[in-house]
This record gives C-alpha cells, sequence and structure tokens, in this order.
C-alpha cells in the first residue's frame, strides 16, 4: 500500500535526468508484461523514443498541430515541438486493436494496456523514478502516426514518461475509498 499512496503523476516539464537506463528499462518492461491478458494476445506494445529521435517527434507534433489547426502560429507551432524533450526516458503505449479474428473486444485489450501501464508506473515508482502520462490530439495524427510506424489497428493511446523529479509532485486529493465503491443490492 505504500507503494500505491508514494506514486503519483509527475508532469514531464518537472521530469530531468537521469532516467532509467536500459537494464532498469529492461525490469520496468518486465513489470508490464505480468498484467491480465484475456486469451494470451499481448493485444498492446511500446515505443521508445530515444533522445536521438525526439527532434523527429518534435516536428510531427507541429505538424500534427497544423493537420488540426492550419492557423496555427509559428510559435504555438514551436511550443507543440518542444514537448517531445521534455522527459529523459519517454515511451508510447499502443493498443492494438480487434482485426475480427481473437473475439477479444477492444475494451478488454485496453483494460489489459492500461493494468500494463500501471505496471511500469508501479515499477518505476518502486525504483525511484517518478513518471507522468500524457496524451492528447497528436498521438492520432497522420504525423505521429507515421513516424512511429503503427499500422491501421494500432491506437497510440498515451505517452508515459519517467525520470528523476526536479519538483516535489503536486499534491491531489484522492477520492474517499467508500465513495467509488458501490453495493449491488436488491
Amino acid at each position: 500500500m505504500a507503494l500505491l499512496a508514494r506514486r503519483k503523476n509527475t508532469s514531464p516539464r518537472r521530469l530531468s535526468g537521469p532516467g532509467p537506463d536500459a537494464h532498469t528499462l529492461s525490469a520496468v518492461m518486465e513489470a508490464a508484461v505480468t498484467a491480465p491478458d484475456h486469451g494470451l494476445l499481448v493485444p498492446w506494445h511500446f515505443i521508445l523514443i530515444p533522445k536521438d529521435m525526439r527532434q523527429a517527434l518534435g516536428r510531427a507534433f507541429a505538424a500534427a498541430l497544423i493537420e488540426r489547426d492550419p492557423g496555427a502560429t509559428e510559435a504555438q507551432t514551436t511550443a507543440a515541438a518542444e514537448k517531445a524533450d521534455r522527459a529523459p526516458c519517454l515511451l508510447v503505449a499502443v493498443m492494438h486493436a480487434d482485426d475480427g479474428t481473437s473475439g477479444i473486444p477492444d475494451q478488454e485489450r485496453l483494460v489489459s494496456l492500461g493494468c500494463a501501464i500501471q505496471n511500469i508506473l508501479l515499477a518505476a515508482t518502486s525504483m525511484g523514478y517518478a513518471s507522468g502520462l500524457t496524451s492528447g490530439r497528436s498521438l492520432g495524427s497522420n504525423a505521429v502516426r507515421s513516424l512511429l510506424g503503427l499500422h491501421p489497428h494500432h491506437r497510440a493511446i498515451c505517452f508515459i514518461a519517467l525520470g528523476t523529479s526536479s519538483a516535489p509532485p503536486r499534491e491531489r486529493q484522492r477520492p474517499d475509498p467508500h465513495s467509488v465503491l458501490r453495493v449491488l443490492s436488491a
């Protein structure tokens, strides 16, 4: 329970180095693959965006902004591009949507991916790293999908940022546990 309480979302802006090394990232991925997986499909994967690919990701973010807002200013596209370089370690969580052959619906695939993501976050926390999730409309853009090499049935769900917290995470009021539990009655 202490590990769960310690895990807090940290904005990628508040992450600095060091991030996890290759050995630590491998251990984090070992945690990911323990997620529940109905049908044993492994209906997801993760993409590591190394530092030498961050400029390309930044260009894709800028292109995604222009794709949805052709009137975006240079300042806005520059700000969008800068988001690519905020965390020392950046992963993309990708769900494999149902192609009609397995009978396992997308909501179960998404739950499995969510469990894998939570395992990554908890593993990183247990190793002393801070983490945060981000999403946004750019994940579905042609530019980002092309850069990531996604197939038509792949859906980029979120970014997972890992690193060292450069500032204490913001405290947030967590819901009362009793408020999220409902007992079915006749």
